[in-house]
């Protein structure tokens, strides 16, 4: 059962849908023809870049833990040192 009739108008929204598909198949041939099939952005590569990105990004984290345990342990040594060079009054 079709909702629109011989005598319904196009809405400013059937436009603005029709343009936005045809401009999406405009630059899906565009990209196909300048970078080639095999390079074509899927939603597959998109993901796996997010999955290295997050990777890349718990490493620096990991990497910058390190960093502060090691000062953190580096300033509890040398206070540890100040402590015991001070004489008891």
């Amino acid at each position: 059962m079709s909702t629109t009739g011989p005598d319904s108008t196009i809405g400013f929204t059937t436009i603005s849908r029709t343009v936005a598909s045809l401009a999406v198949g405009v630059v899906h041939s565009l990209e196909r023809a300048v970078v080639g099939d095999g390079r074509v952005r899927t939603a597959r590569s998109n993901a796996w870049e997010a999955v290295c990105a997050d990777r890349a990004r718990a490493d620096q984290r990991a990497e910058l833990d390190r960093l502060v345990a090691e000062l953190s342990a580096a300033r509890a040594a040398a206070r540890e040192r100040r402590e015991l060079r001070q004489p008891v009054n």
